[in-house]
């Protein structure tokens, strides 16, 4: 491939208006309908306004999308493989009209962009599912996001971009698509290969890394993903500050550092040809593409979304239209008698080779055991230890769940004085009832009010388990989506630990002192868990309680084994 790339479709697309006609916008604004944007389409209009998402000049209208579903298309013709879309509400949607204009609006109401709508339309999305996943399976972050996140409206037009984002941190190392063409015209960087990552680099990245660069005679870009990843991974600031020692490592003038504000989608093959296009708008000429690039890893079967190297195929299928190159990733292996890392393919039978999965460096981590120098640098590793301390050091959430009067909240309780006699941490009690009261009198027994109820406990409880705390939490929790969600939340602070109580139907009746059973199957209660609405018991709880076969004391302490086994108390 040669030099220096010109945008996709041809043109760098910047949406910002500029001088007077701003002023006059955020004016016209003031009589146009809100619509304040969520993290992901904080970071898709972000990549739409400064043109890493060119051709895009807007959220994708119905005949785009369903280009894009269909063949990968925009009406053009030009390659575009992954849905950028405005889920709104369907409450928002029905005041809408084709032709008017909307605010759209940060969290703090500054005025973003102005879009002027196209279309609105009920998208199909178990078709978007299958068709940009391939699958429709909520073990894909992504197509839970979509199912269980996501407003069920789209809304497509072009935008005009009015305020900038504002990062406040790491701003010497966020550049827009010109900004960095410009640093890399200004370097005489010709040839580029970038890298991507949403992990901490290791020395085998940076192995890795600086052969691709060499083999194929480039300077690098480090771009690692700082909007949206997986649940679950590291946070992008501890990231960052390991991406910079990491630097330190490469020969000088050699390999800069740049932020991608994306949400990424986690859509394998697909994903690839997309972050093609963003590097080529960036201005690279090469793309490492790593085994299962941008999988989310297994289904609820345990088998893996895709193939380890689909995404590679599809990729050097559009290769030539692309017009950025592909660097195949060459997983590097530590042989411990050559004290070096070399490709796997190029190790012998004789050779003594040595390697730390991420779940077992993960466990190392947790623990708080040695990790070897041969696999990280020191900086790195301590980066990581001061903000993932071991588990017995973080805070972490126990959250029951279960029908009314399975329990839980006398188990709830057994286990908050159990551990306040251990004394290691601060514990607080979020029970079903008391958040009722004091966090959501005003909600009802919908299913959206009680999604909206669980939500809030989660939130709470994230913020405990953030600040080291533990949290108990006993709702009912009737949703696989929403526990699911609130986990998310969770996990990104510390533990998280679900505690099925399993009691039979037949026994909560039986003890049930209100009545409420009875009034349920009577009808006089609406939607009530267990009669006229479903339970969907948990797939995977780390703990399953069956509380005629335990006393609250002996299933209290079975949680309290639990955490004890997995380093969370001592």
């Amino acid at each position: 491939m040669g030099a220096f790339k010109e945008p996709h479709g041809g043109e760098l697309k910047q949406l910002y208006l500029d001088g007077t006609a701003i002023e006059q916008a955020r004016q016209e604004a003031l009589d146009y309908k809100s619509w304040d944007l969520t993290d992901r389409q904080l970071c898709d209009i972000e990549l739409i306004l400064n043109g890493a998402f060119s051709p895009l000049e807007g959220f994708l209208t119905r005949e785009e999308y369903d280009g894009v579903l269909n063949n990968m298309r925009l009406p053009s013709g030009v390659l575009w493989p992954i849905p950028i879309t405005l889920d709104v509400s369907e409450e928002f949607a029905a005041e809408l009209s084709q032709g008017e204009k909307i605010a759209l609006r940060d969290p703090e109401g500054v005025l973003t962009a102005i879009l002027e709508i196209n279309d609105i339309w009920t998208p199909d999305k178990a078709r978007e599912a299958r068709e940009v996943f391939g699958s429709e399976d909520e073990a894909h972050p992504a197509i839970h996001y979509l199912n269980s996140i996501a407003g069920p409206v789209y809304v497509g037009g072009k935008l005009q971009g009015v305020e900038h984002p504002v990062h406040y941190d790491f701003k010497l190392l966020r550049d827009d698509p010109a900004e960095l063409r410009a640093r890399f015209e200004k370097l005489g960087w010709r040839r580029v290969v970038a890298f991507q990552t949403r992990n901490p680099l290791h020395r085998a990245h940076q192995e890795l890394t600086f052969r691709a660069a060499k083999e194929v005679e480039a300077n690098l870009l480090i771009q690692p993903v700082v909007g949206l990843t997986k649940p679950g991974d590291v946070d992008h600031y501890t990231r960052v500050r390991c991406y910079e020692h990491v630097l330190e490592q490469y020969p000088e003038q050699t390999t800069t550092l740049s932020l991608l504000n994306l949400a990424m989608r986690m859509a394998g093959p697909r994903e690839a040809l997309w972050h093609g296009i963003i590097r080529k708008n960036y201005g690279c000429t090469h793309l490492i593409i790593g085994r299962d690039h941008a999988g989310p890893g297994n289904d609820s079967s345990g088998e893996p979304f895709y193939g380890p190297y689909d995404a590679q195929e599809l990729f050097q299928q559009h290769e030539e239209e692309l017009s950025i190159s592909m660097v195949p990733f060459k997983m590097m292996v530590y042989v411990e008698d050559k004290a070096q890392y070399i490709p796997i393919d190029e190790t012998s039978d004789g050779d003594k080779v040595l390697n730390i999965s991420g779940t077992e460096f993960r466990r190392r981590l947790g623990e708080g055991r040695e990790i070897p120098d041969w696999f990280s640098y020191p900086k790195v590793v301590e980066e990581l230890r001061r903000s993932y301390p071991p588990r017995h050091k973080q805070g972490l959430t126990v959250f029951f769940t279960g029908l009314s009067g399975s329990g839980k909240s006398t188990i709830a309780n057994a286990l908050m004085v159990k551990l306040l006699e251990n004394g290691d941490h601060n514990v607080t009690l979020l029970d079903g009832d008391h958040v009722r009261r004091h966090l959501s009198s005003e909600l009802g027994f919908s299913k959206e009010h009680r999604d909206l109820n669980i939500t809030r406990i989660g939130y709470v409880a994230s913020e405990i388990t953030k600040n080291g705390g533990i949290a108990i939490c006993a709702p009912i929790a009737p949703y696989i989506s929403t526990r699911r969600t609130v986990r998310n939340m969770i996990e990104a602070h510390g533990g998280f630990i679900e505690v099925h109580v399993a009691t039979l139907l037949e026994t909560c009746e039986e003890r049930d002192r209100k009545g409420l059973y009875a009034k349920a199957r009577a009808g006089i209660i609406k939607e009530f868990t267990g009669i006229s609405d479903p339970y969907e018991e948990p797939e995977n709880a780390e703990v399953v309680i069956r509380t005629e076969e335990l006393t609250p004391d002996l299933a209290a302490q079975r949680i309290l084994i639990k955490l004890e086994s997995m380093g969370f108390i001592r």
